[in-house]
């Protein structure tokens, strides 16, 4: 989180500049400070300490504790967020089960904010669909490519930097360009978002709907589930991510009706060939 900080300050206002001075240099007081005392160690007010924490990319003042302390928490930390040293394996177990459910829980809460119907029309009439990601995220983009083109739509994944910024510079305006990441911080998926918006596609983002991504999308499919991808391994977003994308899935084959339900039958009946 402190690393994100440094990096973010640039971007900021000069009052929200100060505001990352002052965590960045009393990353301990942070954790154990109310609003109103960081803003006024910051000389600010507090409504200006909430926006830069949502301009770093956190839902507000709270998850910003939470963010510190998981950066400066002890290397077992790396595991899980909720997970501690002195955990029994039964309780890891649980406390990790419990974080993927509540994951989904919070995603369920969004879906009223969430543009299911514009993009299930995009994908419908797309020429292509592009699913991509990086990291953990470029496995939730081979997941849904793998999904989606039994559909009979030609679809693609795109796992690194080069490969989505050369398809962004090549999109056509019916084609269907899924950037999935849960930070929303990476200035290449920013700048391949607005290249391919540029070019008349579609831009389907599946993040922080606080990021720099979240603006030059299309569409955007708002997840602000606290996990920090910096400390360890993601887990619930990712499968907060894939449990998305199976329902858009499902609901595009609804979509297009007995079309859709042909070619999956095709597709599924094509394993079933014998050779000699």
């Amino acid at each position: 989180m402190l690393t994100h900080i440094k990096r973010s300050v640039e971007d900021l206002s000069r009052a929200e500049k100060r505001v990352a001075e002052w965590v960045l240099a009393h990353p301990k007081e942070t954790l154990g400070a109310t609003l109103a005392q960081v803003s006024k160690e910051c000389g600010t007010s507090e409504p200006t300490v909430v926006r830069f924490c949502r301009r770093v990319g956190l839902g507000g003042f709270r998850e910003l504790g939470i963010r510190l302390a998981e950066s400066l928490s002890s290397p077992a930390r790396y595991v899980h967020r909720d997970v501690s040293p002195d955990d029994s394996s039964s309780d890891a177990v649980l406390k990790v089960m419990d974080a993927s459910i509540q994951s989904l829980l919070d995603m369920r809460s969004q879906l009223s904010a969430m543009p299911v119907d514009a993009a299930v029309a995009a994908m419908s009439n797309a020429r292509q669909i592009a699913f991509a990601g990086l990291g953990a995220s470029g496995h939730v983009a081979r997941d849904a490519w793998h999904k989606f083109f039994r559909l009979g739509v030609p679809c693609s994944s795109l796992t690194d930097t080069p490969m989505i910024l050369q398809f962004a510079s090549i999109a056509e305006p019916d084609d269907v360009l899924v950037l999935i990441s849960h930070t929303g911080r990476w200035a290449e998926f920013t700048h391949a978002a607005s290249v391919a918006s540029s070019r008349g596609a579609t831009v389907i983002a599946i993040t922080n709907p606080e990021s720099a991504l979240a603006k030059e999308a299309t569409l955007l499919f708002p997840c602000q589930l606290i996990e920090d991808t910096s400390v360890y391994t993601p887990m619930s977003s990712r499968l907060a991510q894939l449990a998305l994308l199976d329902a858009i899935h499902v609901a595009l084959a609804l979509a297009n009706g007995e079309t859709a339900v042909d070619r999956l039958r095709t597709s599924k009946n094509a394993l079933n060939v014998k050779t000699v």
